[in-house]
């Protein structure tokens, strides 16, 4: 029988040990340096709210978590997002976003054009895309280039760049298209054009009326972390041995098997699935390939959770939530009105806030605490919502070097390192966050994918 160890017991690791649960000659060990499962999931219930501390929600189109949670028995729990408008903080006010945008990119002609967030010039220079050839990539490039050369500086300012720097967190002038976006260069190929490109491929379901939209988003009636719990005890009940506060110390190669140092005892291994974040490599690895994840940053963020009565909420618009732009002075990149969103989450009458704190270069995570936090998030939401009185609670969970930063040139260099591992260290495969997709269906995507690989 074989041994396979999985370092890290987040969604990527949990994930791993589940599929590899569905092998009968393995013997399974999970090391978890925390005393819980999760990583960066985490649900917080109280006096009828349920809260999210860290990931809200996924994407229902990305449908192997689905699958997954179906499989565990939680297919029932599901539940979509309900759906609103979407707002953009700019010019120091709250612009809805264009109708049928998808991802800041315009596929609707009037509400473009009647949109305030772009200038009249900005919406001449992104009208021309349609005229555009496309671009030749021999190389990865940044998705601030590539759409500053589509689409022009004002809608890539004030329309694309908050959207997509809410979900990664990074300066888009530096983050890589091929590891992120790469759809929207094989969109230009295809079609010449962005616009065309994203009309073409528009969701049949984005032209239905408000009412009949389904939510793009999907989370568990108890939060997310009653699926971590859930995967936690399937992986029990199938034979995974599950080792909390079990830090690994050492890999050493021993033949064609690896010894690995646990807190003081060592066990051999056949395989190992490293899931843990990428600047954990070095305690284990020196190898000149690897310096790549040495030097990979990672963004730290905050998120600042805030509880009121409706009324308030003195600005209450119809809607989920705001992105803000990086033209405004705030601390806040981005609030989600949870309790319009995800109404199984707060109790009737309340309103339920999510703040986003946190830029690459910044330094307010690790120097501010947590009450100045909260201050800075409720500075910020006093004056773009007007809020009265004091919350009901308030709830900061800092994150940080939890976002893995994907700058140009990040995929080629991370198969540069899969090569060399298995090259050098056949049987080890790292995979997660740090890899291919930050999105939780990402990480059990790729938990199965490195299973696949050392099950071949």
């Amino acid at each position: 029988m074989k041994k396979v160890a999985i370092i890290g017991a987040g969604i990527t690791g949990l994930s791993a040990a589940y599929y590899l649960s569905k092998y009968n000659d393995l013997e399974i060990d999970l090391f978890e340096k925390d005393s819980r499962a999760g990583g960066k999931i985490r649900t917080y219930q109280r006096d009828g709210y349920t809260i999210e501390l860290g990931p809200e929600s996924y994407l229902a189109r990305k449908t192997i978590m689905t699958e997954l949670a179906e499989e565990i028995g939680m297919g029932d729990d599901l539940l979509r997002n309900s759906t609103g408008q979407s707002y953009i903080y700019s010019n120091n006010k709250l612009s809805a976003l264009p109708k049928g945008a998808v991802l800041g990119v315009p596929t609707k002609l009037w509400p473009f054009l009647t949109t305030d967030l772009v200038s009249a010039s900005g919406k001449l220079a992104a009208g021309l895309d349609i005229f555009k050839k496309p671009s030749r990539l021999y190389t990865d490039v940044s998705v601030g280039r590539f759409f500053r050369r589509r689409l022009g500086d004002d809608v890539l300012e004030n329309m694309i760049e908050p959207l997509l720097s809410g979900i990664y967190a990074t300066n888009i002038d530096e983050l890589s298209l091929m590891s992120t976006f790469p759809y929207f260069k094989e969109r230009e190929e295809k079609y010449g054009s962005l616009i065309k490109g994203a009309i073409a491929e528009k969701p049949a379901s984005s032209d239905k009326p408000a009412g009949r939209k389904q939510g793009q988003f999907l989370q568990f009636r108890n939060g997310l972390q009653s699926f971590i719990d859930r995967l936690l005890e399937v992986n029990i009940g199938n034979g995974v041995n599950v080792h909390f506060e079990s830090d690994v110390e050492a890999i050493t190669k021993n033949g064609e098997s690896y010894t690995v140092q646990v807190n003081d005892g060592l066990e051999e291994y056949d395989r190992i699935i490293i899931t843990t974040p990428h600047f954990q490599y070095k305690r284990w690895f020196n190898d000149l390939p690897l310096e790549y994840f040495k030097h990979m940053e990672a963004t730290s963020v905050a998120t600042v959770v805030m509880a009121f009565d409706q009324h308030q909420v003195k600005n209450d618009i119809d809607g989920t939530g705001f992105v803000v732009s990086r033209r405004m002075d705030t601390a806040i990149t981005a609030c989600t009105w949870t309790s319009k969103k995800w109404k199984h989450s707060t109790p009737s009458g309340k309103a339920l806030l999510r703040a986003y704190v946190g830029r690459p270069g910044e330094f307010i995570i690790h120097e501010k605490s947590d009450g100045e936090i909260a201050d800075l998030a409720r500075r910020d939401l006093d004056k773009i919502m007007d809020l009265e009185g004091a919350p009901e609670f308030t709830i900061v969970t800092k994150m940080k070097r939890s976002m893995p930063q994907y700058k140009v040139g990040h995929k080629s260099r991370v198969d540069a390192v899969t090569k060399h591992m298995r090259e050098h260290y056949p049987g080890i495969v790292l995979t997660g966050a740090s890899h291919h997709g930050v999105g939780l269906p990402d990480c059990v995507s790729q938990a199965k994918a490195a299973v696949e690989s050392i099950t071949k």
